[in-house]
């Protein structure tokens, strides 16, 4: 079978994985900033503030930040078609919560989409990529804070006005399903749980708020530029279950439903069964805002994103 010449064939990475200057032009410090590498067996090390005896791979990446003109052309000659990257929302606004955003951090970004469409290198480019702002976590509480939820509507609505005729494809949140699959989301969402807090609950209100951010984005892009489509993201690992049993059929899905509880609120626009369900087993209670319904309905994503590592048995 022949490939459409119009297949997006290229390649995914991430701000704090491959552009370093992490301090320079203006930029703020992000979660990403303050955590260590992590390898098999050792989980991230994660410190509020930078150890100048330490290693934090966010602070120098691949150096894209000065080497792009010449990553670009490689991807170009790779036979690119399209590139996921993100944008590091603390190079647009240092802290996360300021009104007017920092102008050589959007210079860069315009930089960079020119010359991937200069190549014909279609940019897919995700707001959140594990790069929350230092400052909203400390001073805010991250996620758990609804306050959250207008810093990520203003960025958007900065970067959608700046961008929209450079780039078509958005995604809200990197692998957001992530939040509730991890034992403590601080990669995810910048969470460190409280000494008088219940996991679950932060979880689920995070993940809530999470959503509601989305959605405004996806309403606010489509206000903008009606032509701008904006998905959703997941870390998607295909589960089989390791007998035809039916306790393994029952514990693959069981293994499966924190996943379909973002896809159900984020592509359906409401909290399904499935998430009432999960709720269930979380021994979670999720409250909602006034108003908060009405904008999961009309803030349904225009399509899924996964990221595909290997299978796995339940």
């Amino acid at each position: 079978m022949k490939i459409s010449d119009n297949f997006l064939w290229g390649g995914a990475t991430a701000a704090n994985q491959y552009e370093g200057a992490y301090l320079e032009d203006g930029k703020g410090l992000s979660i990403a900033d303050v955590e260590m590498g992590a390898r098999h067996g050792v989980p991230r090390e994660i410190h509020s503030y930078v150890h100048e005896d330490c290693y934090y791979p966010s602070h120098e990446g691949v150096d894209f930040y000065h080497h792009y003109k010449e990553d670009i052309a490689l991807f170009a000659k790779m036979g690119f078609k399209c590139f996921r990257m993100s944008i590091n929302w603390s190079r647009i606004f240092p802290h996360g919560d300021e009104k007017t955003p920092n102008e050589k951090g959007l210079a860069f970004y315009d930089q960079v989409f020119d010359e991937l469409l200069k190549y014909g290198i279609q940019p897919i480019v995700t707001i959140s990529h594990y790069e929350t702002p230092l400052y909203l976590v400390q001073k805010y509480g991250s996620w758990r804070n609804r306050k959250l939820i207008d810093f990520f509507e203003h960025y958007c609505d900065v970067i959608f006005r700046r961008y929209h005729h450079k780039v078509k494809y958005w995604m809200t949140f990197n692998e957001i399903n992530e939040t509730m699959n991890q034992k403590q989301p601080y990669h995810q969402a910048g969470i460190i749980y409280q000494d008088n807090e219940n996991p679950a609950d932060v979880k689920v209100l995070v993940s809530h708020n999470m959503m509601v951010a989305s959605a405004k984005a996806v309403i606010l892009a489509h206000r903008i530029d009606p032509t701008l489509k904006v998905g959703c993201m997941f870390q998607y690992p295909t589960t089989y279950p390791k007998t035809c049993h039916p306790n393994d059929i029952l514990a693959r899905r069981y293994h499966m439903m924190p996943n379909f509880y973002y896809g159900d609120v984020m592509c359906k626009g409401y909290y399904s069964n499935t998430c009432t369900a999960q709720l269930k087993r979380m021994g979670a209670t999720l409250s909602m805002e006034e108003g908060d319904k009405e904008i999961l309905k009309e803030g349904k994503v225009d399509f899924i994103a996964f990221s595909y590592y290997f299978s796995s048995i339940a």
